[in-house]
C-alpha cells in the first residue's frame, strides 16, 4: 500500500526497489519532502485516523487528474479503496463476533437497478457483490428486494440466519419460510431501526449508490468514445497491448482487458518475447500475432488500443489483415499529444482533455504498461537472484533472496565481513565464511 524502506542498506536499490515494493530514496527518486509525506500517512494509518488519510490521498488524486497525470491518479485511487475496504472491515469487528448475515440494499437508476449485499461472518463484513438488474425499473422496491432473494438464494448459495433490509417487503413470511427451508433452520428478515445493524444496512445503501454514480459515468465514457470513433457498437471489450524491455532483454509484452470501462484483470495476459534484440515493432507484432491466434479461446475485443502513432498502428492492421480480423476496430494512442491515429485516416482525432472517453483510453493505455513494466521487473529480479551467488557452497534460493535484501548487490555482499554475513537472517558461520571466501 505504502512502499517503505525496509533494508539498512543505503548504497543503492535494493531487492524491494527492483520488484517495485519500495520508492528507494536511497536512490533519489523520491524526495525528502515526498517520502516524509508518506511516513505521516503511515503515522496517521496506525493511529486508526483512516478518514483524514483518504480525505488527503482524494486531494493528492484530484490534483493529479488534473495535471493529467493519471497513472499517479490511479495508484492513488487503489490506496483510497485499499483503505475505505479496511474502514468498513474495522467497523464491523465492533459487532458481535457470532453474527451470520447478509445486508442487502438497492439503489434506483432510470432503467436499472443497482444491488449491493454484503455477507457478515462471524462479526466481519467478508466482502461485498453488487448485482445489476434490468426490465424492473417500474417495479415496487418490494418487488425488487423480494424478485432479488429469490434469484440468489435460488442459486444454491448460502443462506444466512438473518438478512437485513432498508423496508419492509409484502411477501415477508413466506420468504423467510422459504429460506428457512433451504437452511434447515429459521431464518429473519428484519428492517433495523437503531444501532449497528442500521449503520449496516446505511453502508450498504451508500455503496449502492456509489455503484449507480460510478456505473453512469462509466456507461457515458463508453458512449462517448463510441460517438469519437464511429464504432458500431458500444465498446464494451477494450483491449491494450504493450512493449517493456531493456535494449532487447527481458523483453516482455501485455495485454490488458477492460469490460464495462473496468479492468478485468482475469483476461490479463503476459508474454515473453521471442523476437531477438531491441526491436519494439517486431516485438508488437509478435504479441498481437500470438494474442489474436487465441481467439477461439479468449474472444474478440470490441476495439484495441496500440500505444503508439501512425507506423505501429499500419503494423497491427497488417496482422490484423493477415489473420482476417480486419473487422475488430483498432486505434493508435500517441502519448505526446494524446492524439488518436485511426486505420485509412490522414489527420488524428484530437479529443478533448477533460472528456471521459479520452479517460478511459489513457487508462487502458496506462494500465497495459503498467502491467508490462511489472512483469520486466519480475523476470529482471529472477535474474539478480540468478548470480555468481549460485555457485557459492551452502547458498540456496532463500538465503540468495535474504543477502540481497539485507546487502541490495552483488558488490556489497562482496564488500561484507564475515561478521556482517553472519548477520543476514538464516546465515550460518559456515555458508557466511563460504560466501567470503568465494569472494577474496
Amino acid at each position: 500500500l505504502l512502499k517503505i524502506r525496509t533494508c539498512r542498506n543505503m548504497d543503492g536499490p535494493c531487492l524491494n526497489a527492483q520488484i517495485d515494493l519500495c520508492y528507494a530514496p536511497c536512490t533519489g527518486n523520491i524526495t525528502e519532502k515526498e517520502y516524509s509525506e508518506i511516513i505521516n500517512k503511515i503515522d496517521l494509518f496506525f493511529q486508526g485516523k483512516y478518514s483524514v488519510i483518504v480525505k488527503n490521498l482524494k486531494k493528492e488524486m484530484k490534483e493529479a487528474a488534473e495535471s493529467e497525470e493519471y497513472e499517479k491518479a490511479a495508484v492513488l485511487r487503489d490506496q483510497i479503496e485499499s483503505i475505505e475496504e479496511i474502514m468498513e472491515k474495522q467497523f464491523v469487528d465492533l459487532v458481535d463476533d457470532d453474527l451470520d448475515q447478509d445486508v442487502i440494499a438497492i439503489a434506483k437508476g432510470k432503467l436499472d437497478i443497482y444491488v449491493v449485499i454484503m455477507p457478515v461472518r462471524n462479526g466481519k463484513i467478508t466482502g461485498r457483490d453488487d448485482f445489476l438488474m434490468s426490465g424492473s425499473e417500474h417495479d415496487s422496491t418490494s418487488e425488487i428486494i423480494s424478485s432479488f432473494i429469490q434469484q440468489y438464494y435460488g442459486y444454491n448459495r448460502h443462506v444466512p440466519k438473518q438478512i437485513l433490509l432498508s423496508e419492509e417487503i409484502d411477501d415477508n413470511e413466506l420468504l423467510e419460510e422459504w429460506l428457512s427451508d433451504l437452511r434447515g433452520n429459521k431464518v429473519h428478515i428484519k428492517v433495523p431501526q437503531k444501532g449497528v445493524k442500521l449503520r449496516l444496512v446505511k453502508m450498504a445503501e451508500k455503496n449502492a449508490e456509489i455503484i449507480k454514480h460510478q456505473k453512469k459515468k462509466l456507461e457515458n465514457s463508453m458512449i462517448e468514445l463510441k460517438k469519437y470513433l464511429k464504432l458500431e457498437k458500444l465498446p464494451r471489450i477494450i483491449e491494450g497491448y504493450d512493449i517493456s524491455n531493456i535494449s532487447g532483454k527481458f523483453a516482455v509484452g501485455s495485454k490488458v482487458s477492460f469490460k464495462d470501462a473496468k479492468p478485468n484483470k482475469k483476461m490479463y495476459k503476459h508474454f515473453k518475447m521471442e523476437t531477438p534484440g531491441p526491436n519494439d515493432f517486431a516485438m508488437m507484432k509478435e504479441l498481437l500475432t500470438r494474442r489474436l491466434k487465441m481467439i477461439e479461446t479468449d474472444p474478440e475485443p470490441d476495439l484495441i488500443v496500440i500505444d503508439g502513432g501512425k507506423g505501429q498502428l499500419g503494423m497491427a492492421c497488417d496482422v490484423l489483415d493477415e489473420l482476417n480480423l480486419s473487422h475488430i476496430p483498432i486505434i493508435g494512442l500517441a502519448k505526446e499529444f494524446e492524439e488518436i491515429y485511426l486505420p485509412n485516416s490522414k489527420r488524428p482525432i484530437i479529443i478533448p482533455k477533460n472528456n471521459r472517453a479520452l479517460h478511459l483510453l489513457q487508462q487502458v493505455r496506462d494500465e497495459s504498461h503498467r502491467f508490462a513494466i511489472t512483469y520486466h521487473r519480475k523476470l529482471r529480479s529472477k535474474n539478480i537472484i540468478q548470480s555468481s551467488l549460485d555457485d557459492i557452497k551452502g547458498i540456496g534460493k532463500k538465503r540468495k533472496i535474504n543477502l540481497l535484501k539485507e546487502f541490495g548487490s552483488i558488490d556489497n555482499i562482496k564488500n561484507a565481513s564475515v561478521d556482517e554475513l553472519l548477520k543476514v537472517e538464516g546465515m550460518s558461520k559456515n555458508s557466511a565464511q563460504n560466501v567470503y571466501d568465494f569472494f577474496h
